[in-house]
């Protein structure tokens, strides 16, 4: 198993540090606002991480840390006039719907910078006694940055080109422009703590010290993220780490790559974010997970909507597939699979896994995926094989490999009919459609065509095709989808 390693910047294969067992701190969100899709991105991405390891047989411990407790928070609560820790609680809540929606699992851990005040003050006693950190006389502690020599080893930043960039606010009492808050003097209106150096709060990068090292023993496994936290938040957490304890922070750092709208990176800052929840409001959750995954992790992904319509031909596509595999009959006959259909299947269902074992290559093993759907099509659109025991077994062999890879990735894993349907149904939604309106209108076609009315039928049909609505007759009934359009929002 190869992991691509930030730090140093290349593939490196993946040994634990305990043998069998693996721990992953991974930095949560700060709960200030609703969940972009960004925030999406590598909550998937890491969730497929650790479905991976747990397929792969380790025993694996992992947390996601919530800041509860930052600027960010309370401007919001100022702004709405409420308490900073019912905001932080409003958004915590609204991450779990979204997580669940999406179908990432929950951590072993989920601790709060605010439920962790006293192991960080812990830390900042320990850098302040080692020499690392210094205080100011209005109560703030700033870590020095001069001090730690391997500072920006991550990031890969050079210590005078930083400095060049960094401008001091003149509330501030730095020795040097450089150096971070561990902790910040208490201000009006703002949530504070007691402290050895007066009442305040934490800064940003030492919950995430705390709290890692609080829930494991270090060096951590793996410590992960999106790209925008290497620098600062990651650099600093690990100086700040390993000048308290004297020992390496973490031996694997994983960092996914930004969504992007329009080639240009989504931030708020930019205000060119997305909402998971807005987006679900027109497609269903698995194909927004299917387009996170579809994408390298460590690539920039490209968000428009487009790209979510093609996502949602894919994983249709899928489901169809299953749906025919379920639909086939006991009876078989002697007819040969051909050598060319087994002779591309084999390869595939022998080393599908092999992609994820490198570097967690979501969209190579997608890639293997369709392969195979593309062999079970070909397989069931022929009538003289399909019903053949050797077909059967293939076909069969295809479907539970599906299963296994969507039970990794988090897809595939609901009913092909209940899935189906739902689709058509988010389909006529975002096209603003009136679904009693068309059950009702091919409930109206069905007694037509009982009483052999087949002009009014056939009206039916056409009044159906012009609101967009092509229909589907089997020998189970009648079956409506949505014409593929431009989704545009």
């Amino acid at each position: 198993m190869l992991f691509y390693n930030t730090s140093t910047g290349k593939k490196e294969k993946f040994i634990p540090r305990e043998p069998g067992k693996v721990n992953v701190y991974v930095c949560g969100v700060t709960a200030y606002d609703y969940c972009h899709i960004g925030h999406a991105r590598s909550a998937v991405v890491f969730d497929v991480l650790i479905r991976y390891l747990r397929y792969c047989g380790y025993e694996v411990h992992f947390a996601r840390n919530f800041t509860d407790v930052d600027d960010k928070i309370i401007n919001k609560a100022n702004e709405e006039g409420l308490d900073s820790a019912v905001v932080a609680q409003m958004f915590i809540d609204a991450f779990y719907e979204d997580m669940e929606q999406l179908n990432v699992l929950p951590p072993d851990y989920e601790p709060k910078a605010t439920e962790h005040i006293e192991e960080m003050q812990e830390i900042v006693q320990i850098l302040l006694d080692k020499g690392y950190a210094y205080t100011t006389p209005i109560g703030d502690v700033y870590f020095r940055v001069r001090s730690f020599p391997d500072y920006g080893a991550l990031s890969g930043r050079n210590i005078e080109e930083l400095k060049s960039g960094i401008r001091i606010n003149p509330e501030e009492e730095k020795e040097d422009p450089l150096d971070f808050a561990l902790w910040k003097h208490a201000k009006e209106n703002e949530p504070c703590w007691t402290s050895p150096w007066g009442p305040g709060r934490p800064g940003w990068h030492i919950e995430c010290s705390a709290m890692s090292k609080k829930y494991f023993s270090l060096p951590l496994d793996i410590h992960g993220g999106g790209q925008d936290l290497i620098f600062p938040h990651h650099e600093n957490e690990r100086a700040q780490t390993v000048a308290a304890t004297g020992t390496d922070f973490v031996n694997y750092w994983l960092h996914n790559g930004f969504v992007r709208i329009q080639q240009e990176k989504m931030s708020k800052s930019l205000g060119n974010f997305v909402v998971i929840r807005d987006i679900l409001k027109y497609f269903l959750p698995e194909v927004v997970r299917f387009f996170l995954l579809s994408t390298h992790y460590r690539s920039p992904l490209d968000f428009s909507w487009e790209n979510l319509q093609e996502s949602e031909k894919a994983v249709k596509r899928i489901y169809q597939t299953q749906q025919q595999i379920a639909q086939i009959q006991e009876h078989t006959t002697s007819t040969p699979l051909p050598d060319s259909i087994k002779e591309q299947a084999r390869p595939i269902l022998d080393s599908w896994e092999e992609s994820l074992s490198e570097d967690l290559n979501t969209a190579a093993t997608l890639g293997h995926i369709f392969s195979l759907v593309r062999i079970a099509n070909k397989i069931l659109e022929d009538k003289k094989i399909r019903k053949s025991q050797e077909a059967r077994e293939l076909l069969f062999n295809i479907s539970s490999t599906l299963d296994k890879a969507g039970s990794i990735l988090g897809l595939f894993e609901q009913d092909s009919d209940k899935f189906l349907h739902n689709l058509r149904l988010t389909k006529a939604k975002r096209l603003n459609l009136d679904i009693s309106r068309i059950e009702k209108l091919i409930q109206e076609r069905k007694q037509c065509r009982q009483e052999k009315d087949f002009s009014r039928a056939d009206a039916i049909r056409d009044e159906l095709k012009d609101m967009g609505i092509k229909l589907q007759d089997t020998p189970t009934g009648t079956i409506w989808d949505v014409e593929e359009q431009k989704t545009e929002q």
